[in-house]
């Protein structure tokens, strides 16, 4: 019987891959070529037939290899999608509106910015102050899974994007269907909104997740130089 992983490993060259995703997509599709092996085996054939026979199991070995690394590309990229950017942004998501809770039951009044009436921004002050510690840990998690700078940005900043979306879509209508709406309220009252929500937010965030991507970074860096 020959030897599959030896076969199937000159058969697909050298894939850029890395070692270990190499060595297990050879020994995988090498376990199923020794499979129908024996299956033919079993059929009655002889095996230079059965040899013959798994090897027209795979007409186009370049096409095959090059599949394979596209497909291990698209899930390394998805892979690392999750854990650079969803995760540490779904975290720190969570624990921004889970502060934003706790504040509004157990905190202060909230501070409130007027701009004419009845345009306002309510703006918890214990919120924004937690909310430095939770962008720097955000950007933590996120750098430490090898997140670039732009994901390290969008994973500190990613409790605040929501709203930001929402007022997108919702400042466009109201403009167009202002003149159904008297005194120009609801205009203003969007940009109190996006003020207490997205700029407020956000900034406190980057006051923390910078900080820490400078500080990891440089960390990174320097452990770099002393490997090399």
């Amino acid at each position: 019987m020959p030897d599959w992983s030896k076969l199937v490993h000159d058969q697909l060259g050298r894939m850029v891959l890395e070692v270990g995703e190499h060595s297990e997509i050879v020994e995988e599709l090498a376990g199923q070529l020794e499979q129908i092996f024996h299956d033919l085996r079993r059929q009655g054939l002889s095996e230079e037939d059965a040899t013959r026979g798994c090897l027209l199991e795979v007409e186009d070995w370049r096409g095959l290899g090059l599949k394979i690394e596209a497909a291990r590309r698209k899930e390394n990229t998805m892979t690392n999608r999750v854990t650079q950017l969803w995760l540490p942004g779904l975290l720190t998501f969570l624990l921004s509106m889970g502060f934003l809770a706790l504040a509004e039951i157990f905190g202060p009044k909230p501070w409130v910015i007027t701009f004419g009436h009845p345009p306002m921004a309510v703006v918890y002050i214990p919120w924004l102050l937690a909310l430095p510690l939770v962008g720097g840990m955000g950007a933590f998690l996120s750098r430490r899974a090898g997140g670039s700078w732009r994901a390290v940005i969008s994973s500190t900043i990613f409790p605040v994007l929501p709203f930001l979306a929402a007022m997108l879509i919702v400042l466009p209508v109201t403009l167009i269907f202002d003149h159904v709406i008297a005194h120009n309220i609801a205009p203003m009252a969007i940009f109190m909104a996006f003020l207490g929500l997205v700029i407020a937010p956000g900034v406190a965030l980057l006051a923390g997740g910078l900080p820490a991507q400078l500080f990891f970074s440089r960390r990174l860096d320097s452990r770099r130089g002393a490997n090399s």
